[in-house]
This record gives C-alpha cells, sequence and structure tokens, in this order.
C-alpha cells in the first residue's frame, strides 16, 4: 500500500512511519520539514502536497497542536489555534484527500485520551479532540468512494513523559510503538467510524 503519513517526524509519526514499513507499505512521509512539506493550518499547502504525492491507497496523520494552559489564562486565540491546527487542518486533510485516496481506502486521524479524561490544562485539546472524534463519526456515513474514516485516541507517550508527566497526575504512558499498532490496525481493517483508544 502506499500511505501518505502527515507528522511523520514527531515522535508518534517515526513510530507509526517503521510500524507500516515492516508490513510492507510505501510511506510518503510528510511534516512541517523535510522533503515533503506541508503546513495542516494552510489550505494550500495541503494542495499541493497532494498534487506532489499523487494517487494513495492511504492517509494517515499524526500531527497538530494544542495548546496548555490552566483555563483562566486561555484566550478565545489559544482555542482558535487548536481548532485551526489539529481539528479543521485533519478536516482540510480529508476534504481534499478523498479524491486522491484510491477507492475502498482510508484516511487514520489522531486524537487523543483529553477527549474522555480532561486535565486540568487541556480544555483546549479536549475540544479540539473530542471536535476530530465527532468528526470521524459523522464523516465515516457519508465519504464517497466507500473510503473508510477512523482515528487513534493515545494517551500520553513514554518518550514524551518527561515533558508532560507532570500534567497528567495518576496516568499511565504508553511507548509511541503501541500506539503506532493502532495505525496499523485502522489503516488495515474493514472498520470505519471507529476511535481506536491506546492506554485508556
Amino acid at each position: 500500500m502506499k500511505i501518505l503519513l502527515v507528522g511523520a517526524s514527531g515522535v508518534l509519526g517515526s513510530a507509526v512511519s517503521t510500524a507500516l514499513i515492516e508490513r510492507g507499505h510505501h510511506v510518503v512521509e510528510a511534516s512541517r520539514q523535510g522533503k515533503c512539506q506541508v503546513d495542516l493550518r494552510d489550505a494550500r499547502s495541503i494542495t499541493a502536497l497532494y498534487d506532489a504525492v499523487g494517487q494513495v491507497n492511504a492517509v494517515a496523520c499524526t500531527a497538530g497542536k494544542t495548546p496548555f494552559a490552566a483555563f483562566g489564562d486561555l484566550a478565545l486565540e489559544d482555542y482558535s489555534s487548536g481548532l485551526e491546527d489539529k481539528l479543521l487542518g485533519q478536516i482540510e486533510l480529508v476534504r481534499q484527500g478523498v479524491d486522491h485516496v484510491t477507492s475502498g481506502g482510508s484516511f487514520t486521524l489522531v486524537s487523543g485520551v483529553l477527549a474522555a479524561r480532561p486535565i486540568a490544562t487541556g480544555t483546549v485539546a479536549s475540544t479540539v479532540n473530542g471536535g476530530v472524534e465527532a468528526f470521524v463519526t459523522a464523516g465515516a456515513a457519508v465519504v464517497p468512494h466507500g473510503l473508510r474514516l477512523n482515528a487513534v485516541s493515545p494517551t500520553a507517550l513514554e518518550e514524551s513523559w518527561g515533558g508532560y508527566a507532570d500534567f497528567f497526575p495518576g496516568f499511565l504512558p504508553v511507548p509511541a510503538a503501541t500506539a503506532a499498532l493502532a495505525y496499523v490496525r485502522a489503516i488495515e481493517g474493514v472498520g470505519t467510524g471507529q476511535i481506536h483508544p491506546v492506554g485508556h
């Protein structure tokens, strides 16, 4: 399978790329830096990426930023930043991608544990992750060409735990390689409209 992986340079993206390559897939890696560049906040950048890559059998995304801060310190701009990047960016990846993914192919997006288990500084992330999951549920019923639409919802990753442990009291991190297996399951499976939780 030819798979476009957006966010390939990150901790989760690197693990997903490795897992897919080990399964014999051809992975086209895209990120904000590197050979195939894309900025999820810019629809024109997504268009350029699809034009450069051509037809693929699947699209997977591990990218998307949201600000973390106490509720009282968050401004409307903080919510807008998270929505434009992780939510609307992934929606646009699917919206444009329906004409670039072969019939019967799939999209696998990323949400996160905070959609279901909020933390004190994660209001934006919880809101955005919940939106991603709602889009997957609704979009799976209407995307054309027999395309499948799913999301992976990982908890915090072991590789990043040093910088996040204080924000996630009582949470148990998982290795990125474990979260990557959920992407393999979503891409190679048959389900659609599914949220694949990892570590929660």
